[in-house]
């Protein structure tokens, strides 16, 4: 339930091809800039190199107080709002929302992502039409700085990372205010309540309650 396959359709990112080299989607975020890199130069006459290796695409709208931090590629009809922050190795793709005060690092967001308030996204990939509400963030750093292992249940999976906030599949909705850990995997089409703690792996079509509580919602 939270390979690369199962989560994502890699048809809506430019990162399709380099997300088809792992399994699990976090394998890939050691590898986020090079790939931005990789990919800058190969976009053709519609993106413009704003600065050196900001790559922009000129239908999109970036705020004249948004920090865009190199090396990154902003898709067709994007905006970044005001005083938006791109720390850098930030593929975002396109008609994606970057909000006021959304700081993004070490992340590809697919098509239609939006993080429109308030928003911290680091070491992340969020799918297709996922959606962040105002002041959610994503944890990227556990308290004891020791490295991150995702729980599903039982079963633990090492990943060798200090740095791995979420991965969201496509359509996730994550409420207001809500946190999702180091190691949160949350499948297609699953809600997370405001005000959330969220951690581990939330299976596709399910939503994240109060207390931890998770619920399919085929059995509401």
């Amino acid at each position: 339930m939270y390979t690369i396959t199962e989560m994502y359709d890699l048809d809506h990112t430019l990162a399709g091809d380099y997300l088809k080299g792992f399994t699990y989607p976090w394998e890939a975020l050691k590898g986020i800039k090079d790939l931005i890199l990789q990919l800058g130069p190969t976009l053709g006459d519609e993106y413009e190199e704003r600065e050196p290796q900001v790559w922009v695409h000129k239908t999109a709208k970036v705020a004249p107080t948004a920090y865009l931090g190199a090396p990154c590629i902003i898709g067709p009809n994007t905006e970044v709002r005001h005083c938006a922050f791109i720390r850098g190795s930030a593929l975002v793709g396109a008609d994606c929302v970057v909000g006021n005060s959304a700081e993004l690092k070490n992340v590809i967001l697919f098509d239609h992502v939006q993080t429109p308030h308030y928003n911290y996204v680091g070491d992340s990939i969020l799918g297709y039409y996922s959606h962040m509400g105002a002041g959610s963030v994503t944890s990227n750093v556990k308290s004891d700085k020791k490295l991150v292992v995702v729980h599903n249940g039982s079963e633990s999976i090492e990943t060798g990372l200090k740095k791995f906030g979420a991965m969201l599949g496509d359509y996730v909705e994550v409420g207001c205010n809500a946190v999702c850990n180091p190691g949160t995997v949350i499948g297609r089409h699953s809600n997370v309540y405001p005000t959330s703690c969220v951690r581990g792996v939330v299976p596709a079509n399910s939503i994240w309650k109060d207390n931890g509580v998770v619920v399919s919602k085929d059995e509401r």
